[in-house]
């Protein structure tokens, strides 16, 4: 029989097909790079966290390049049997069952488990907030592994990130009379009680749905998104015409379920029902769609472009975002700016100029350099054009902040920001192409189709989009020359490339504009 570890018990609590499918087909998930980064992050915080608790044991083995479970086994139990106050990757494995526990700490008349998680939390939320919900599921079961072994656990908590921290100096890792620290722990002792008690027959359940030799049936529900995203929904939706419920444009996903069960599925099924054609942006896009047809307002396109002024800018931000807060002045998962990329025009008529900065890999704060030369790049009341003004605004705000003695000129370069996201998301211009989404990356191959300057994917393939410029920069400062030139060369490209596409973007606003108001 096969066993059931943690990760495939709580699979099996979202949804059973999901936990057969990983069983017999992992070949059919997709897993994003959103995933991927998110299990780069665990390993991060769990191996700081070990630390927490003072001098540890770490189990964790290896036998030719692979994980010896066996092993991990043998050594937990023989440091449970000694006492040892901090053991950390402590593996059981009652019949047809397994688990790991990120921290396991000797108490009076037992053992407390630690569950690690990435994820961020505020100073005093309460234990019984619903979004722990999902992490009182995995730690009940770790407590009902231990207690088939014969271990007595006397707490069971949940380590996260707080929110709240703000790094100044060395790392504080626990909340001192000072303030908090970087990890919250809460008790999720009541939480974890109740998913106890389930733990029994859910994993009978589990074990038989992979041993099953035929694929479960398994309606789309809430499940497929809560507590996560599922890794199979493209194969369970395989099904589903194209574009179907599942595409429209900001209709929530309860919402989309609700119309698929009702089978309101193709955009012929939604045409009259009244979440379409009450939304002018969603009849809009099933009316386009069906139609094969584009949609513009030249009026609202006007009315935008009237906003604008020379001279004109055109200004993108790339940033990282470190898990643990690597400078002073920032918190767990800040967004931290190291390059940007300025197309401008100085007045009407005038030649296309170009300007960049992109920081030095070397593990130093980079916003205070690129502060500075945003400010003597962009003048004082320069219109600056940017795409989905939430992410420059809030980044330029956050330096004005800290360095006082730019916040006027960073001030005054948020005041005079337009967003190019306006007249697409106003529905003044739209295609079917775009898919009912209004980013940068769905609008400019759907108005340049044929343009391969305009194709991110003919870009180096080290930096293709956002995520790929996130991870790379810090990583520079560790590669060879050669790599580094190449990598810094990627990230100016790709950037280079966003701000072009707004100018391209603007330029064909002007063109609608011009061509249907001669």
């Amino acid at each position: 029989m096969a066993t059931l570890s943690k990760s495939k018990y709580t699979l099996s609590c979202q949804c059973p097909k999901a936990l057969w499918l990983r069983t017999h087909k992992p070949e059919v998930a997709t897993i994003d790079a959103s995933v991927e980064a998110r299990f780069a992050a665990g390993n991060e915080i769990g191996d700081m966290a070990k630390s927490l608790f003072g001098k540890y044991v770490d189990t964790t083995t290896y036998t030719d390049g692979k994980l010896d479970i066996s092993a991990m086994i043998a050594k937990t139990q023989a440091l449970v049997n000694s006492g040892c106050p901090v053991i950390c990757e402590a593996a059981f494995a009652p019949k047809h069952h397994y688990c790991a526990v990120d921290i396991l700490c000797k108490t009076d008349g037992g053992w407390a488990i630690y569950e690690v998680k990435s994820s961020t939390s505020h100073v005093g939320d309460a234990a019984t907030d619903p979004k722990f919900a999902k992490y009182a599921t995995d730690i009940a079961y770790q407590r009902w592994v231990l207690e088939q072994c014969g271990i007595r656990v006397t707490g069971t908590y949940l380590i996260t990130l707080c929110s709240d921290y703000v790094r100044h100096g060395e790392l504080e890792l626990k909340t001192t009379a000072n303030g908090c620290g970087l990890f919250n722990i809460i008790d999720l002792a009541p939480a974890v009680e109740n998913e106890y008690l389930k733990v029994h027959n859910q994993s009978l359940l589990a074990l038989q749905t992979m041993e099953q030799t035929t694929e479960p049936e398994q309606a789309l529900s809430t499940h497929c998104q809560n507590p996560y995203k599922c890794a199979f929904w493209q194969y369970c939706t395989q099904h589903l015409p194209q574009p179907s419920v599942f595409d429209v444009y900001g209709l929530s996903f309860t919402k989309k379920l609700e119309h698929y069960h009702a089978d309101h599925i193709t955009f012929e099924d939604l045409q009259s029902v009244e979440d379409i054609t009450k939304n002018p942006i969603r009849s809009m896009q099933v009316h386009c769609t069906l139609n094969q047809e584009g949609h513009i307002h030249p009026q609202g396109i006007q009315a935008f472009l009237d906003k604008l002024s020379y001279p004109l800018y055109f200004l993108d931000f790339e940033s990282m975002q470190p898990v643990v807060p690597l400078y002073d002045d920032t918190k767990p998962y800040m967004q931290i700016c190291f390059q940007y990329s300025l197309h401008y025009i100085e007045h009407e008529g005038g030649e296309l100029k170009h300007k960049a900065f992109l920081a030095q890999s070397n593990g130093k704060d980079p916003r205070r350099e690129l502060a500075k030369a945003l400010c003597d790049d962009i003048p004082r009341d320069a219109c600056v054009m940017v795409y989905n003004e939430i992410f420059e605004k809030g980044r330029i705000m956050e330096m004005a902040d800290i360095f006082p003695d730019l916040k006027a000129h960073l001030m005054d370069i948020h005041a005079h920001i337009i967003d190019l996201l306006v007249p697409f998301r106003a529905g003044h211009y739209y295609l079917p192409a775009m898919g009912g989404s209004f980013s940068i990356k769905s609008v400019l191959p759907a108005l340049f189709p044929d343009d391969p300057s305009m194709d991110y994917h003919n870009l180096s393939t080290l930096v293709q989009h956002g995520g790929d410029a996130m991870t790379i920069f810090p990583k520079i400062q560790h590669m060879s020359p050669e790599e580094a030139t190449q990598a810094r060369q990627a990230l100016l490209d790709y950037c280079h490339l966003d701000t072009l596409a707004m100018v391209r973007i603007w330029q064909e606003l002007m063109k609608k504009v011009y061509s249907l108001n001669p």
